[in-house]
């Protein structure tokens, strides 16, 4: 039997992925979580086979999920199911260790087959967006990352400064890094842009 956890914020996504999953014979359920903060309690809990999660949730998304698993070390695989099929999400999500990217709108048998292959110890992405994952390149550092995101939130610079522990001249060099790099006017369409090609 494969056990698996399912993180999602939506209950309906949530309710009627757990159903799909359960009318499998080798598949088993074990937790409902509605955050990231909720599955990886449930990980440690029941130490699922594999975790399938969405990318944006509140208190902590789906990469951040990954990125904890990792670096816990918890034998947990992640498979990622979500509507979002941007390359800049992609790749961030497999250098996050995730082994399965699926998106919303394919069938549903594709889950079970996915979970079926990453617990077997291979991989399931989609090849097209594989491709297009590493062809698009990420011009942004993970400081630059992290100020745009709050930022784009609308966040103040004196704000980010506090809560990323950085002075306020180091957040306006890297906002003007950024604003550089994506060639945009203004901060908040730099994280528009960043966001559309799945790099916050």
């Amino acid at each position: 039997m494969i056990t698996v956890v399912l993180a999602e914020d939506q209950n309906l996504v949530r309710g009627a992925l757990a159903a799909l999953l359960d009318m499998e014979a080798d598949l088993a359920v074990v937790a409902q979580c509605a955050d990231g903060v909720e599955a990886l309690r449930a990980i440690e809990t029941h130490r699922p086979d594999v975790v399938v999660t969405d990318i944006e949730m509140p208190n902590s998304t789906g990469l951040e999920l990954a990125a904890e698993i990792q670096a816990r070390k918890l034998p947990t695989k992640v498979i990622i199911v979500t509507t979002f099929g941007r390359p800049g999400y992609l790749r961030r999500a497999l250098e996050a260790g995730v082994t399965g990217y699926l998106l919303k709108d394919r069938p549903s048998t594709e889950l079970a087959a996915a979970v079926r292959r990453v617990h077997a110890g291979s991989r399931a992405i989609d090849p097209e967006l594989a491709a297009d994952a590493w062809s698009e390149h990420d011009p942004l550092s993970d400081r630059e990352r992290a100020v745009l995101r709050l930022a784009g939130e609308g966040v103040r610079s004196a704000a980010i400064a506090q809560q990323l522990g950085l002075s306020e001249g180091t957040v306006r060099n890297y906002l003007s890094e950024a604003i550089g790099k994506l060639g945009a006017a203004n901060r908040v369409e730099a994280a528009r842009i960043a966001r559309e090609r799945g790099w916050l």
